[in-house]
């Protein structure tokens, strides 16, 4: 049987995927976080065969979990559960190793199959994901302005280009306004721009948002 670790600060989404679980006889939901510290200390604590891992929670950045994850327990696979279908994030969260991406949009027959197959060893992205993300790398994608971004200077730009105000973001990311304004700043340095609207622009324009 194989244990799984849940991720998300939502109970109500913790418990969908627990009922989907409970119907499948191989796994078992062994433990349950909220934040991306409380992923690290379970780990710590308990052995888990997957964790299932959300993009959106308290404390730390979710890429940074992951690589933390990662660096001290390499075999363990991470499928990363997100409401994010943005190509830029698939390729980030494959890059930091996780072993799969999938849309919280996925029917449950995809959930399990994805967890089914990344828990025998294999990867797992969705087929509409997958065909975004070869696309993207068929370009010379080094050369754009928003790939010399950090992860969570990534995650500020697209949350500006998805029109939130800096108190949105702040709450969204459970960092201070101020923080998010440090992060503009940088972003527009950066990628050698002046205004929000020309982040807003040029998002829009590589498909950075939905």
């Amino acid at each position: 049987m194989k244990r799984l670790l849940i991720a998300d600060d939502h109970p109500v989404v913790r418990e969908g995927l627990k009922k989907v679980f409970e119907r499948e006889p191989s796994f078992r939901i062994l433990g349950e976080a909220r934040t991306g510290q409380e992923v690290i200390n379970k780990v710590r604590k308990n052995e888990f065969d997957l964790v299932l891992m959300d993009i959106t929670m308290p404390g730390k950045n979710w890429l940074e979990v992951l690589k933390e994850l990662k660096a001290e327990f390499p075999k363990l696979p991470v499928l990363i559960v997100s409401m994010h279908k943005e190509d830029e994030y698939v390729l980030r969260a494959l890059k930091a190793g996780a072993a799969g991406y999938l849309n919280k949009d996925s029917v449950i027959t995809e959930l399990v199959t994805a967890v089914k197959k990344i828990s025998q060893g294999g990867r797992y992205i969705s087929p509409e994901l997958a065909e975004k993300v070869l696309f993207k790398l068929d370009q010379d994608l080094e050369q754009l302005p928003h790939k010399a971004l950090s992860d969570r200077e990534y995650e500020v730009l697209c949350l500006i280009a998805e029109g939130k105000s800096t108190k949105e973001i702040a709450r969204d990311l459970f960092i201070s306004e101020n923080t998010v304004g440090t992060y503009r700043t940088r972003i527009l340095e950066k990628m050698r721009m002046r205004t929000t609207a020309e982040l807003i622009r040029y998002a829009l324009k590589h498909d950075l948002v939905d």
